[in-house]
């Protein structure tokens, strides 16, 4: 079983869904479903670990609130190592309101909380070397921590071996790749969003923004795709295509979280990268088909099975 610590955002997540507008004044509307659940790109990427069998260190800031109290219930109940999670005192856990479009949109209303207050000094060191991988998720949401303190992270692990992948949520800014690039030596998989590695290197072409993330040092780039599959290249291999699965939609919200922590799996299981894609696909896939970050991921011969028999999406170029 491998060991993972997650590093970085923790997030309360509370979804509606269906949200076709938002009521005028003081009117109600009915929907058909409302749930609380474990986000962000580190928390939720702890919970789908943990559902696919890896041995799970959270790692972050939360609130001395009922919200941080329900991350560290929830993450209990799967299993989930929390001791490397701090309470920020005068600070809330960071939320998130998600009205869930018809067609899977989710966009959102946050808060940033606790995230924006984890620091260095916070950072528990023993867990982080005494894992076999670090999941960094969440750049550009830790004020304290983004830029020359995350490459300091990323080093550490790669100086006691650990593997280290890195996942973000960016947002339109002047500094997008001022922040990213101090830590991008130390990162084995780079693993944005594709508009996400646009927004940063400001080129569109797919085998441009490839080229330019591995010229500054990430070992390997891992671009989620949505219906369009996803990318995976290194400087030693030409560009892997992985298609996306055929999936009723849901809720977008958390499928790259599946993808990061299934490819980690994969990873785990000594597959070779191809492998360790569609299984991070089918997992993405799956949480489609639900409402929220932790949905339709049940265990791994589940998800394995998915990938084995699921019909796939037609890609282009």
């Amino acid at each position: 079983m491998a060991k993972v610590a997650s590093l970085g955002i923790h997030i309360l997540d509370i979804l509606g869904r269906h949200v076709s507008r938002i009521p005028e004044g003081q009117h109600v509307d009915l929907i058909d479903e409302i749930r609380l659940t474990v986000a962000g790109t580190a928390a939720g990427t702890s919970v789908d670990l943990a559902k696919l069998g890896a041995e799970v260190y959270a790692m972050g800031a939360i609130g001395e609130d009922e919200m941080g109290n329900f991350i560290i219930d929830t993450m209990h109940r799967y299993g989930i190592n929390t001791d490397g999670l701090v309470r920020k005192v005068g600070v809330q856990t960071s939320a998130t309101m998600l009205p869930i479009r018809p067609n899977g949109e989710r966009p959102a209303l946050h808060v940033l909380g606790a995230n924006a207050k984890y620091s260095l000094d916070d950072v528990n060191w023993d867990i982080i070397k005494n894992v076999d991988y670090l999941h960094f998720g969440g750049t550009y949401l830790l004020a304290m921590l983004d830029g020359e303190p995350t490459a300091e992270v990323l080093k550490f692990a790669k100086k006691h071996g650990v593997v280290t992948t890195l996942d973000m949520i960016a947002l339109q800014r002047d500094d997008l790749l001022e922040i990213i690039e101090p830590a991008l030596p130390y990162i084995d998989y780079f693993m944005p969003g594709i508009e996400e590695a646009r927004m940063i290197c400001k080129l569109e072409d797919r085998r441009e923004v490839i080229d330019f993330f591995l010229a500054r040092g990430a070992k390997h780039t891992v671009f989620k795709m949505g219906a369009l599959g996803s990318s995976i290249a290194s400087k030693d291999l030409a560009e892997i295509r992985v298609p996306a699965f055929k999936m009723n939609v849901v809720d977008s919200t958390g499928c790259g979280d599946a993808y990061c922590a299934a490819f980690i799996v994969g990873l785990s299981q000594g597959w070779n990268l191809e492998q360790a894609g569609r299984f991070a696909s089918a997992a993405s896939g799956l949480v489609i088909t639900g409402l929220g970050s932790d949905a339709g991921i049940v265990d791994f011969d589940h998800t394995l099975d998915v990938m084995n028999t699921y019909d796939i999406v037609p890609m282009d170029d």
